[in-house]
């Protein structure tokens, strides 16, 4: 990625449906080199989707957001267990840790109701020795990543 690319990402950030003729003249390129930057930064994985924000209302505000912390019994055996938790929609994020804990998992989910069957269905994995689960009960900060160089 080169400086113009981090400014067509910035662009994007703050208006991912911006024209690529009014992108074009901000980063001061054609239109087609646009929209095959584009192409290629999406082929490469620097832009993976667009999300929709709407506006007046707090992100997540309809969203039941959870903390789980998983235990293996075994973490260098414990394959199995992050392949399932790929396949649960909900799981929004999931790291390997070092230290006390294992795996982190954050959960967005519909309802109070589906954290809990989500937490069930995850203590009940082959390979999960123990979790720990905390609730979110309001979200402080919440930003978008920005990339390097990129203003906030």
């Amino acid at each position: 990625m080169d400086a113009i690319d981090e400014k067509i990402i910035a662009e994007l950030t703050r208006n991912a449906r911006i024209s690529h003729a009014e992108l074009a003249s901000r980063v001061l390129l054609s239109r087609n080199a646009v929209r095959q930057r584009i192409e290629r930064l999406e082929r490469q994985g620097h832009i993976a989707g667009y999300t929709i924000v709407r506006p007046g209302e707090d992100a997540g505000e309809d969203v039941v957001s959870a903390l789980v912390l998983v235990y293996r019994q075994d973490r260098m055996r414990g394959g199995d267990v992050l392949a399932a938790l790929k396949l649960i929609p909900e799981v929004v994020i999931c790291e390997i840790l070092s230290g006390d804990f294992d795996i982190m998992v954050r959960l967005e989910a519909a309802s109070l109701e589906r954290v809990r069957d989500i937490w069930e269905e995850i203590a009940q994995m082959p390979g999960v020795r123990d979790t720990v689960t905390a609730l979110t009960l309001s979200r402080v900060v919440s930003r978008l990543r920005q990339g390097k160089g990129t203003a906030a």
